[in-house]
C-alpha cells in the first residue's frame, strides 16, 4: 500500500482558502465598487498582519498581551522616520519590524517574575509608557502633531492606487502567513504549544519557558510592527492616539473574534474589525431615530459579535462550529 502524501490535504486547505477569499473579494467589488473595495481589503490585510503578532503570542504561547497597540506604533514610526531619512520603503520594512521585535523583548522581560493577568497588566504598563514617549519626544515624533508618512514606491513605481496598495498588503500578509506556518511546524511552535499547555511540564522536559516567551514576543512584536510599517503608508499619517488603547483591545478582539489559536483567525478577525464600521453606516441608515446616532452602536454590535462567537464558535470564526 502506498502512503497518503503529507502536502495534500495542506494542498486542498489552501486552495480552498484561496477561492473562499477570491470569491469575498469579487463580490465586495461587485457590491461595494472596485476602489472602495480594494481600499477595504487593503486594510483587513494590515490589521491581519498586525493580528497575527497577537496569535502568535496570546493563541500560541499562551500569553496574555493587552498592549499590543505600542509594537504595532514602533513598527510605523520606526518605518516613517526611516522613509524620511532616504531609505526605500521595502528595505525599511525588516528594519522596522526588528524596532518591533527589540520592543517585543522590552514587554516581555516581566515575563520572569509574572504570569498571568498580572504579565497582561505589564504589558498594558508598557503601551502606555510607548504612547507617553511618542507624544513626549517632539524632538524626533513630532508629538500629538504627528507625521506625515511618504508613500509605498519601489524602483520608481508608486503603490498609489487602492489596488496596488491592495496587492503589496496581500502579498505581504502571504508571506508573514508562510513564515508563521513554518515557525508553528518547527520545534519553536511546539515549545509555545507546550508552555501554553502547561509551563511547568514543558520546563520538566527539557524546555526553557522564558528563552520561549521572548521568543514568541520577538516573532509577535515584528509581525505587528510589520503590519504597523504598512498602516502608516495606507494612511499617510501618525499620530500617538492611533495607537492608544482602544487600538489595543481591537487587536485582541481581532485574534479573539477569528480564532487565536489558528494562524487564519488573524485574516477572519480583520475582516469582522474592517467591516464592522461598514455596518454600522448601513444601519445608520436605516434603523429608526435616536436608534441610529446612538454613540455606542459599535460597542453594542461588537458585544453583539463576541456573544455569538462564544456560542456558535467558541474557538473563534476559524475553527468548526460548537458540537452538541
Amino acid at each position: 500500500m502506498s502512503a497518503t502524501p503529507v502536502a495534500a490535504p495542506e494542498g486542498l486547505r489552501v486552495l480552498r482558502a484561496a477561492f473562499v477569499w477570491g470569491l469575498l473579494l469579487a463580490l465586495a467589488v461587485g457590491w461595494l465598487g472596485a476602489d472602495f473595495a480594494f481600499s477595504q481589503a487593503t486594510l483587513v490585510a494590515t490589521y491581519a498582519i498586525a493580528g497575527l503578532g497577537v496569535v502568535i503570542i496570546v493563541g500560541q504561547a499562551g500569553q496574555i498581551v493587552l498592549g499590543q497597540g505600542a509594537l504595532v506604533a514602533l513598527g510605523a514610526y520606526a518605518q516613517t522616520l526611516l522613509v524620511q531619512a532616504g531609505v526605500a520603503p521595502l528595505l525599511a520594512l525588516p528594519l522596522a519590524a526588528t524596532v518591533g521585535a527589540l520592543g517585543g523583548v522590552l514587554a516581555s522581560l516581566p515575563a520572569g517574575r509574572l504570569g498571568g493577568l498580572y504579565f497582561g497588566m505589564s504589558t498594558l504598563a508598557f503601551a502606555l509608557i510607548v504612547e507617553e514617549a511618542l507624544v513626549r519626544w517632539e524632538s524626533l515624533t513630532h508629538g500629538a502633531a504627528g507625521l506625515m508618512v511618504p508613500g509605498f514606491g519601489l524602483a520608481g513605481w508608486q503603490a498609489d492606487t487602492p489596488l496596488a496598495q491592495a496587492a503589496v498588503s496581500i502579498v505581504v500578509l502571504l508571506i508573514a502567513l508562510a513564515l508563521a506556518a513554518r515557525l508553528l511546524r518547527s520545534r519553536l511552535g511546539r515549545a509555545w504549544r507546550a508552555v501554553r499547555e502547561d509551563e511547568a511540564a514543558a520546563d520538566a522536559c527539557g524546555i526553557a519557558p522564558g528563552a520561549a516567551k521572548l521568543r514568541a514576543f520577538i516573532v509577535g512584536g515584528s509581525l505587528s510592527a510589520l503590519g504597523g510599517s504598512l498602516y502608516a503608508h495606507w494612511i499617510g499619517f501618525i499620530s500617538p492616539e492611533q495607537f492608544g488603547l482602544v487600538f489595543s483591545f481591537e487587536l485582541l478582539m481581532l485574534a479573539f473574534i477569528g480564532g487565536a489559536r489558528r494562524l487564519s483567525g488573524a485574516v477572519w478577525g480583520a475582516l469582522v474589525v474592517v467591516a464592522i464600521p461598514q455596518a454600522i453606516a448601513v444601519l445608520r441608515d436605516t434603523l429608526p431615530g435616536d436608534w441610529a446616532r446612538s454613540a455606542g452602536l459599535e460597542l453594542v454590535l461588537f458585544g453583539a459579535i463576541i456573544v455569538a462567537v462564544v456560542l456558535l464558535r467558541p474557538q473563534g470564526l476559524a475553527s468548526g462550529p460548537r458540537s452538541g
